[in-house]
């Protein structure tokens, strides 16, 4: 048995409410072609301004839980700017949390990942020079939370764009039980370029899981600079096989393209276990 996932580009800008209604018209779509798990990009609701994407976080939880109850799908539902830690407590001044939610097929919140590693480094763009310290506070815990999918169990570890750097947190994630491991990201295109694919494939030959990369892809104008980021949403089976590639894809017209894989439980568990890894490894 088989489970359909869906990957959904977007190419989201500053219109906060804009973007909310191609998520929807996306989320619409993939549901309409049979998708039970649908996972969305970094930023999804906005490009930038994220303190002020912060002060709806829970109106736009609400919007996606809705969603996934609407169309009777699981979602994850890419990143928000959370104001507040997991424990309820206010995060430092002038910081907020880069969070992703996972909404089951009911539209109840199932787990919450903040975001581990934050993104800095000097790259060669109109940008320059990233620091996502200066906006957000890291998170501490990794998660890996059980759903039933379609009539199946399925362990889904969480990632959020800069976390695939790290191989030891997809590993960890596959000693939690992980099945799937979601990557919501907005690379930069040059780094999206050099590195994006490889990442993808080394974290899920490093996990044996399914690789579900959900990502940003063209031109975000924020004020008066620009933002280039690569695309390519890509899913990734445990043998590092690329199963779909949306390609760097111009949303222009609708906003957003879609990519389908199935998730094959059985065909996961060969590759598995005729390479046992795990059973001769064990991290610290």
């Amino acid at each position: 048995m088989t489970i359909r996932i869906a990957t959904i580009q977007l190419n989201s800008q500053t219109d906060i409410d804009a973007n909310l209604s191609t998520i929807s018209d996306a989320v619409s779509e993939a549901a309409a072609c049979d998708a039970k798990f649908i996972v969305l990009p970094e930023n999804a609701c906005v490009m930038g301004r994220q303190s002020q994407l912060a002060t709806r976080y829970d109106e736009i939880c609400q919007f996606y839980q809705s969603l996934a109850k609407t169309h009777g799908v699981h979602l994850l539902a890419g990143t928000l700017p959370c104001p507040t830690r997991p424990d309820g407590s206010d995060v430092r001044e002038d910081l907020v949390r880069q969070v992703s939610l996972l909404i089951d097929d009911q539209g109840d919140i199932k787990a919450r990942y903040d975001k581990i590693h934050l993104f800095r480094a000097t790259v060669d763009d109109s940008t320059g020079s990233y620091d996502e310290g200066k906006t957000f506070e890291h998170g501490d815990k990794l998660v890996c939370q059980p759903c039933v999918i379609d009539g199946q169990v399925v362990n889904v570890g969480m990632m959020i764009c800069f976390d695939v750097r790290f191989p030891a947190l997809a590993q960890r994630l596959r000693q939690m039980g992980a099945d799937i491991i979601t990557v919501p990201a907005a690379f930069t295109h040059r780094t999206g370029e050099a590195h994006w694919q490889m990442l993808l494939q080394a974290r899920a030959l490093d996990s044996q899981c399914l690789i579900v990369g959900s990502a940003q892809g063209g031109t975000h104008q924020i004020g008066s600079r620009t933002r280039e980021t690569w695309g390519h949403s890509m899913i990734v089976d445990a043998h590092g096989q690329i199963m779909a590639d949306s390609g760097r894809t111009d949303v222009a017209g609708s906003g957003y393209c879609i990519v389908y894989a199935e998730y094959d439980v059985d065909h996961q568990a060969k590759i598995r276990a005729s390479m046992p890894i795990f059973d001769c490894h064990r991290l610290a």
